[in-house]
């Protein structure tokens, strides 16, 4: 049964369960959702890292299909994840971070149930509570910053490894601290970091700032057909790709996922849309706010989740009806 506990009741249920399968040795498997970014690995790596150092037996992985984009596998860390067919069936601990939903484990999702302890650790608002004990806080920009917090309440000291992976989450939910979801303790968080000696500068490249040639090729194509609809709620703005798209510029389907933060910056539309065709024929449909229009609601009437700013869903309608179905939200938003 779901516990759901007051924030400071939370983090200190959490870290007690930590601290246990620590001291006991025990095995503990932690896992961000399907398709990581730089948040949910981030979370990952760091948290597995500390329980690491405190003595628990870690295996950290994340749902299939399990590769990661360049942006991401130099994480301190990265090289360490297994596959999950590689962790056991009923851990004595499992830790989910940055999943709204047990779907976003994927096949891992199993292990809410057949671990000993299940412990969601997450920061979006349409995170209902799963697991056995919660940390749910929309109020954070992002799920490395709870980490952060438990690794406080561990009592593991933070050095550059962690506050690698803490930062690249960090800038990542906050757009490099450009979105309206940081805090003044957000900017106190990465003062703690930036202490440590990381080179902002190189992780903000790496993730950023580096991509293949084949992208500007993809970008010239995906942004050359965008869509202006003004008169859709407070402006809304879309294009579509695919993983098949891609591939014909020589990118894995993963580069499709920075292509809403280059359609958002339109000045007409307060909401920004692209449509991400999967092999299946689906669409993963990502949505970014300018402030006027809360897209987790948008995204949960349609099935998905995700944050006030930045949300997402799945369509399984064709490409028509799928913008259609958002069009009419957007407008009784």
């Amino acid at each position: 049964m779901t516990v759901s506990l007051p924030r400071t009741t939370a983090v200190d249920a959490v870290i007690a369960v930590l601290a246990e399968a620590a001291q006991a040795r025990a095995t503990v498997v932690l896992s961000g959702h399907v398709q990581p970014d730089a948040d949910a690995l981030g979370s990952t790596l760091s948290l597995a890292d500390a329980l690491r150092r405190r003595g628990a037996r870690v295996l950290a992985t994340f749902p299939d299909p399990f590769t990661l984009p360049p942006s991401l596998a130099w994480l301190p860390g990265a090289d360490g994840l297994v596959p999950s067919s590689a962790v056991p069936s009923s851990p004595d601990v499992f830790v989910s971070l940055d999943a709204a939903s047990p779907g976003r484990l994927g096949e891992l999702a199993g292990l809410l149930e057949s671990a000993g302890t299940s412990v969601v650790v997450d920061h979006h608002i349409s995170n209902s509570g799963f697991g056995d004990v919660c940390l749910i806080d929309p109020g954070v920009p992002a799920t490395v910053t709870l980490v952060a917090t438990l690794l406080d309440g561990l009592g593991v000291t933070l050095d550059s490894r962690l506050a690698t992976c803490l930062y690249a989450g960090l800038a990542a939910d906050t757009g490099s601290f450009r979105f309206g979801n940081t805090r003044p303790d957000t900017h106190d968080l990465a003062a703690r970091l930036l202490a440590t000696g990381i080179d902002h500068s190189d992780i903000s490249r790496r993730l950023f700032d580096t991509a293949p040639f084949g992208w500007l090729g993809l970008l010239s194509q995906v942004t050359g057909r965008a869509v202006l609809e003004a008169d859709v709620g407070e402006g809304l703005v879309w294009t579509w790709s695919s993983t098949a798209e891609a591939a014909e510029h020589g990118l894995p389907g993963e580069q499709l996922e920075a292509l809403v933060d280059v359609v958002r910056s339109t000045q007409e539309a307060d909401v920004a849309c692209v449509l991400k065709g999967r092999d299946d024929g689906s669409w993963s449909v990502s949505l970014r706010s300018r402030g006027g229009t809360d897209v987790a609601r948008v995204a949960m009437a349609l099935g998905g989740g995700g944050h006030r700013l930045a949300a997402g869903y799945s369509s399984f309608t064709d490409r028509e009806a799928t913008i259609a179905s958002l069009r009419a939200e957007l407008r009784a938003a």
